[in-house]
């Protein structure tokens, strides 16, 4: 488990670098002209209310380390009538993320620009229809395993904001996390499997809405991709 959070003591970084190359000019203008715009209340000043965000909004789902946002973005414009609220700490990740909002004409996305358990801490209960956690870092050294992001208290938290009926998306692409990730959810009352749409017995085959993101695509990991699909009861 994680070291518990406090004020003195904050849980332990989740995440690697925060930026590499620099920003190009275009993506780092729109840090100027669309963040502020899209930008959510920042969740350490006090509880985020998404009806206010999006007032109407037919769902609100949530992505966790968006990476370069083209799956948020995907997502966000099949399902326009969704508030999707994206967090991502890696700086790069946020500048191709308003790109692809940009781009997309996108006015349903709200980005958090940060650690996105910062987020979850500051929703109300039952307040999330669908949660996607796609390739968060592996952390594939034993000593550095406690960082991984979904640990027994963090999905504490995701099970306080998930509606009935929410869903909960797992992907990665290392092996032991996969199986470390799938006992913890297994084991977790209240969330049931959604099983594999393959009938895989290892959870390989994407689910049919899945968006093949960037880092998918660089087949960096120790195995093919693990799709855990949740729900909540």
């Amino acid at each position: 488990m994680s070291e518990p959070a406090s004020p003195n003591h904050p849980p332990l970084r989740s995440f690697g670098r925060i930026k590499s190359r620099a920003v190009k000019p275009r993506q780092a203008a729109l840090f100027d002209a669309l963040l502020p715009s899209i930008r959510l209340p920042d969740p350490k000043a006090g509880p985020i209310d998404p009806a206010a965000l999006m007032p109407g909004a037919a769902e609100v789902w949530l992505e966790i380390g968006f990476g370069g946002g083209e799956h948020m973005a995907a997502q966000a414009g099949r399902r326009p009538d969704v508030l999707v609220i994206g967090a991502e700490p890696f700086v790069n990740g946020v500048a191709s993320a308003l790109r692809h909002v940009d781009e997309g004409g996108l006015k349903n996305v709200r980005l958090h620009p940060d650690d996105g358990r910062d987020v979850v801490a500051a929703l109300p209960g039952a307040c999330i229809d669908r949660v996607f956690i796609l390739f968060p870092d592996p952390w594939q050294k034993a000593r550095h395993n406690k960082r991984r992001l979904l640990q027994p208290a963090f999905l504490a938290e995701l099970m306080r904001v998930l509606k009935p009926g929410g869903r909960l998306r797992f992907v990665t692409d290392w092996q032991d996390y996969a199986d470390q990730s799938r006992d913890l959810l297994d084991a977790t009352d209240g969330l049931t499997r959604v099983p594999d749409v393959g009938g895989d017995p290892e959870d390989r085959t994407a689910p049919a809405d899945h968006v093949v993101t960037r880092y998918e695509e660089k087949k960096l990991g120790d195995c093919a991709p693990v799709f855990l699909d949740y729900v909540r009861g």
